[in-house]
């Protein structure tokens, strides 16, 4: 008896959901039916990615001391967590026509191959030396101390590939940006970077200016 008549009617939603009514009358006294459930939809959705942080672990001084290694196996481990992760890392590309997914090695196979299965693309990994069979491209870069180098199948890429590289984690950058060089020296068209987390403040964006770069996770 205490809610006036237009409070009732803002009220109406289908029944199961989280979110309090009448938190929701008092911060949006505005919406209207349809409207009061698609903001809840997306709330629900909000949260169930914020929770995927909670499957994020820190590990201190790893591999060397000073650095905190985000760790993602129990991410992989929980099935649910894991599948929300493959749908925010899919939802990321959009309607985006991609004909090869490429991942980096190693953890970015975790995630790349699902999201070629997803998006009807094929798969493509980026190695480190002397592990690829056939014939080769090679592309070294910077580290803090000293250089690492990338190999791809010189056969992998046609010209013109949509391309979507992938890996778990964007850093500093440098082997993102070695990964896009090895794909334009084969004529593939970069079309999004795409990562499951992103370190911002170590400001790899800067090493991949003129690319689309698209993270579910930032830190």
């Amino acid at each position: 008896n205490l809610l006036s008549r237009n409070q009732v009617r803002y009220s109406v939603a289908p029944r199961g959901l989280l979110f309090p009514k009448t938190t929701i009358i008092r911060i949006y006294p505005s919406f209207r039916g349809a409207n009061i459930f698609l903001f809840i939809l997306s709330a629900t959705n909000f949260l169930k990615k914020m929770k995927l942080y909670n499957y994020i672990r820190d590990i201190q001084d790893f591999p060397k001391e000073g650095i905190v290694f985000k760790d993602i196996t129990p991410l992989l481990k929980d099935k649910d967590a894991f599948a929300k992760a493959v749908s925010e890392l899919v939802k990321l590309v959009d309607t985006k026509h991609i004909d090869t997914v490429i991942g980096i090695e190693s953890r970015g196979y975790f995630f790349g191959t699902v999201l070629a299965e997803k998006l009807g693309a094929g798969f493509v990994p980026i190695r480190k030396p002397g592990k690829l069979p056939f014939d080769t491209v090679t592309r070294s870069y910077d580290l803090e101390y000293g250089t690492d180098t990338l190999e791809i199948h010189s056969d992998s890429i046609k010209p013109g590939d949509k391309i979507l590289l992938h890996d778990d984690v964007l850093a500093t950058g440098g082997t993102a940006q070695a990964a896009i060089a090895l794909i334009e020296s084969l004529g593939g068209e970069v079309v999004q970077c795409n990562f499951l987390m992103e370190l911002e403040f170590l400001k790899g964006r800067q090493k991949l200016k003129g690319q689309e770069i698209e993270a579910v996770l930032k830190y």
